[in-house]
């Protein structure tokens, strides 16, 4: 998550924590954690101190034993690894290396093996002997598995132990693939996948049919020799299992709550991982934010307010005094003085958010709320941090683009604002990022090819495509899972994509002209794993909006797609921007950030909700079904719920509109939820 794309939060604390007290159900760290604003900052900080004590032991005539992980977390502290090994002369000859895990039964060549994996994004490109690199081999028959599991523990001894243990956390809270369950003595062996960690897996498997039932591991005793042990977790959907795994008390069916009882662990965070952490969720329960180096911005002081008036189920103007000193918000109120005074300025910043004119009306002036984000609340006033346009600057109508990362998260994520803003009048462009391609069902495919070769059939013009039809129909028939696809059936993929991604915007209200498909260059890999973005992904957004020139942007702020494609094309948008800066047209541009896809901005972090009425809910709904193709998603599931999307969408925008009622504003059908992006 970038810093601009986020509202102003707590500074971070990076000082030793307070002896906290538990307040009204708060609770304390109860192993050392470290956060950084970007994950890169954080990968960099890692890959500095693996390379410091590879040099350490180096000048003492030692090998450097690391223990490694796979997945998407480490990945950043690999490259950096990578980039010290070509540019700065970091060798890592004296390096032995032990792999945490490898799905079971899985070929090393395979694309979703292990072993492939840290070929490509390490041993491929260091000095590491080839030797001295240990991964759990696969492909062993299963009457072999436990003999090679205790070798793979002897050899461990034999190097020494483990001097740096890297660890990712799944959504289960493991280390390694010890499942909910593992003991905190357990060792390297064959263990059966918990059903959420297929699921979780899926996508990389193009379906969890696809995904290995077991896997062998390194256990939690294993890991827990290591002398040394750096938990690293990224993104917004892993902060609630990071919270379990550090303030709550050691549960083996969080084996990552195990490191709570190591000598030198812990955890590296980047800030909407650590979100969920109580000096972040709600500091004040932590101790007095004064020696946190914390002020009680408007943004934290929302979060208090509708956070107490929610846990004592009253809206926001019948808090009391006592309800603010029974629950942990004295010095609040000691900065503040009253409950009153309080109460009015949050129910009046929540009421200005309310608009069923998301792009301005005509001839009116309209109100944006711009938090300063810095400073003790009592220096900033409700009113000083509300930005009024008056009706003669305010362009209408306006031009605006929605920019979809994928084909359906316009309308999935703010489908109703969507159909408001071109009913409203307003020159409405819609951009979509990616094809989409990889989301796309084989059996979809051969079923759209199977029209094409009818329709070209009835109209005598089939010859052609016949040849192609035949190509992309043996290659499916000979497919291993979770192959490549081949070009012709990338293509296949991405028209299905695009003619429902047409449909649902013309169904909304956009113009055919209007409708943009950039097919940025990273995502068009054809696998799950996508290249980093790079600047024809932002010279081809540049070229859209020199176009357009629009006076709104509204963009994907939901960064907790675990695939990371929503996090790249917010930066392709935000990268094009800062390019153009010194356009006109983009001194004045809103980017406004939406989610929904996966999950939905806290009633305190909103800038704009934009209220549905049950008609314009039903709409929404109808264009989110012209995506066709993705009918079945809850068999590709993401980090929330099995349902499909339209479901968590529909619950997500309901659930929005409900906590505004509960807070003592007008009741809603459904709410979309927006956040002014905020430039540094």
């Amino acid at each position: 998550m970038t810093k601009d794309a986020t509202l102003p939060v707590p500074p971070i604390y990076r000082g030793p924590l307070p002896q906290a007290v538990p307040a009204a159900g708060g609770t304390i760290e109860r192993v050392p954690v470290t956060v950084y604003e970007q994950p890169g900052e954080a990968s960099r900080a890692v890959a500095r101190e693996i390379a410091e004590l590879i040099t350490e032991r180096k000048r003492a005539g030692r090998k450097t034993v690391l223990g490694l992980a796979t997945g998407s977390t480490p990945v950043g502290v690999y490259d950096e690894l990578i980039r010290l090994h070509r540019h700065e002369g970091l060798s890592l000859a004296s390096v032995v290396s032990f792999n945490l895990d490898e799905y079971w039964p899985m070929a090393p060549d395979a694309l979703q093996s292990y072993h492939r994996f840290m070929r490509e994004h390490l041993f491929d490109h260091v000095d590491v002997p080839a030797d001295q690199i240990h991964i759990p081999d696969g492909t062993l028959e299963r009457s072999a598995v436990a003999a090679a599991c205790q070798h793979y523990e002897e050899a461990i001894r034999e190097a020494g132990g483990i001097d740096l243990q890297i660890l990712g956390i799944g959504r289960t809270g493991h280390i390694g693939f010890n499942e909910p369950g593992s003991a905190i003595d357990s060792r390297t062996r064959l263990i059966t996948l918990d059903s959420v960690t297929r699921s979780d897996a899926a996508s990389d498997f193009f379906g969890e049919w696809n995904v290995p039932r077991q896997a062998i591991t390194m256990g939690v005793g294993s890991i827990l020799d290591a002398r040394r042990i750096v938990l690293l977790a990224f993104g917004e959907h892993k902060a609630s299992i990071v919270r379990r795994a550090v303030e709550e008390p050691f549960n083996n069916h969080v084996s990552a709550s195990a490191l709570q009882q190591h000598p030198d662990a812990r955890f590296v965070l980047d800030r909407a991982a650590a979100g969920r952490l109580t000096r972040f969720e709600a500091p004040w329960l932590v101790g007095p934010l004064d020696l946190l180096g914390i002020h009680w911005t408007d943004e934290l002081v929302r979060k208090a307010v509708i956070s107490l008036a929610l846990r004592l189920g009253k809206p926001l103007l019948k808090l009391t005094d006592g309800d603010y000193n029974e629950h942990g918000l004295q010095d609040l109120l000691s900065k503040r003085g009253r409950a009153y005074d309080i109460n009015i300025n949050v129910f009046r910043v929540m009421q200005g958010t309310i608009t069923g004119w998301p792009g301005g009306k005509p001839g009116r002036a309209r109100r944006i709320r711009r938090p300063v984000g810095s400073g003790p609340f009592d220096s900033q006033p409700v009113q000083d941090v509300v930005r009024e346009i008056v009706a003669e600057e305010d362009p209408f109508p306006k031009r605006v683009v929605v920019f979809s990362p994928h084909p359906d998260d316009d309308v999935i994520s703010m489908g109703g604002t969507f159909i408001r803003l071109c009913e409203q009048g307003h020159e409405v462009h819609v951009a979509y990022q990616t094809s989409g391609n990889i989301a796309v069902w084989d059996e979809s495919a051969d079923r759209h090819v199977d029209f094409v070769e009818e329709f070209c059939r009835a109209f005598s013009e089939g010859k052609a495509v016949g040849t192609v039809a035949e190509r992309i129909r043996a290659f499916l028939r000979n497919k291993e899972p979770g192959a490549v696809d081949i070009p012709e059936l990338q293509t296949v993929k991405g028209l299905i994509r695009r003619s429902e991604a047409r449909a649902a915007a013309l169904l909304s209200g956009v113009k055919a002209e209007r409708i943009h498909f950039l097919d940025l260059p990273f995502y068009e890999t054809g696998r799950v794993r996508k290249k980093p973005i790079g600047p024809d992904d932002i010279a081809v957004t540049m070229r859209l909006l020199e176009a357009v020139k629009p006076h709104q942007i509204y963009a994907a702020g939901d960064l907790s797609d675990p695939h990371g494609t929503h996090r790249v094309c917010l930066a392709a948008v935000l990268g094009a921007m800062k390019e153009l800066a010194d356009r006109d047209w983009a001194r004045s541009c809103e980017i406004w950030l939406y989610r929904g896809a996966w999950q939905e901005w806290e009633p305190h972090e909103i800038d704009m909700a934009v209220p549905l009425s049950p008609d314009e809910v039903v709409r929404k709904r109808m264009a989110i079904f012209k995506h066709e193709s993705q009918k079945d998603r809850a068999l590709f599931p993401g980090p929330t719920d099995p349902r499909e999307f339209w479901q968590r969408a529909e619950d997500r925008n309901r659930d929005t509109a409900r906590l505004y009622d509960k807070l003592g504003l007008p009741e809603y059908e459904a709410i979309e939820g927006f956040v002014l992006h905020r430039v540094s």
